[in-house]
Parts: C-alpha cells; sequence; structure tokens
C-alpha cells in the first residue's frame, strides 16, 4: 500500500467510527475502536508506542508515545475536544521529525464531522497526484 492509500484508509475508519458514536467520548475509547476497525481492515496497528530517539549521541528511550503507528508509517494523534488548538499540529509535527517519518494525522472526534476533525501533517512530503484524500487541502 502507498502512504495515501494508508492516510485514506484510516480517514475512512476514523469516518466510520465517528459516524457510529458521534462526539463526546473518552480519546482512550476512540482509539481503542479506531485501532480495532484499522485491524479490521488489515493494516497494522501499534497502540501507545513508545518512541525514542538520538539527540547529541544520546539515545532517549521514551521521548514520547504515538497514540496510534499504523503500518509503521503513519502517525496518529487521536483528539476529543471541541476544536483542535495549533499545538496538536505542532506535536504531531515534532514527532514526525524526530522519527523521520513523513505523514501523521490529528484525528479529532469531538467535532461535530469527521471532515472537519482531520488534519493531515506532513514532514518533508509530496503527495502521489493520484491521492483522493481532500480533507484540509487548499484548492
Amino acid at each position: 500500500m502507498e502512504l495515501d492509500d494508508i492516510t485514506g484508509a484510516i480517514v475512512d475508519a476514523a469516518v466510520q467510527v465517528h459516524r457510529e458514536l458521534g462526539p463526546g467520548l473518552f480519546e482512550s475509547l476512540y482509539e481503542t475502536l479506531l485501532e480495532c476497525e484499522l485491524q479490521r481492515r488489515g493494516l497494522q496497528t501499534e497502540r501507545q508506542r513508545l518512541i525514542g530517539f538520538c539527540y547529541d549521541g544520546r539515545h532517549v528511550e521514551d521521548a514520547f508515545r504515538a497514540d496510534l503507528l499504523v503500518m509503521g508509517c503513519v502517525i496518529i494523534e487521536v483528539k476529543s475536544l471541541e476544536r483542535l488548538a495549533p499545538v496538536h499540529t505542532k506535536q504531531l509535527l515534532a514527532y514526525l521529525r524526530l522519527t523521520n517519518l513523513r505523514v501523521g494525522l490529528v484525528l479529532n472526534f469531538g467535532a461535530e464531522t469527521m471532515r472537519e476533525g482531520v488534519k493531515r501533517v506532513v514532514n518533508n512530503y509530496t503527495a502521489s497526484g493520484r491521492s483522493l484524500l481532500r480533507v484540509n487541502q487548499e484548492r
């Protein structure tokens, strides 16, 4: 699967979970159910994955936890808030830079619709020309 296909499948799964449950539940519940939905769709997931990195020649073992790591290449940050703050995308971008990964998603299940709750964050990545994912893209 290409990266755009993976992120598209993640967004589809998040929409499914949000349609079933709506907004207003705990982040941990959305995280668990999203993981189940992704696994049901055949995507490999790791929940609450500890991530380490090197700084100045020193390895920091437990630098942060990724809510979900999908297919070893997409970090998902799960939120359940009325609205996202700029710090949420900055946090995910920092995670992407530290791991040298290219794409992450902030999924806010607290939004009225999942379309409003998806924020794609990229780290030195240009999407393929055939991507059908249109969330948060300028036209």
